[in-house]
């Protein structure tokens, strides 16, 4: 009876990690996605600051000339 009990708690076990590891990736997805939105909202911002500048303004500025 103790080895079925203990076959039954390590199947539990393991699907308990199992679940969690699944969880822990779908975290780390949405994670991800969430950056790439951020750094897409950043770039559309600056296109959007670079467009209502004054011309030549807003570009790379050769400071060692």
């Amino acid at each position: 009876m103790s080895d079925a009990a203990s076959v039954s708690r390590s199947i539990v076990t393991m699907q308990a990690a199992s679940t969690q590891q699944a969880l822990s990736v779908e975290m780390l997805k949405q994670n991800a996605q969430a950056d790439q939105s951020l750094v897409t909202m950043l770039q559309q911002s600056a296109d959007a600051a670079k467009a209502t500048l004054p011309a030549g303004q807003g570009g790379l500025v050769d400071r060692t000339a």
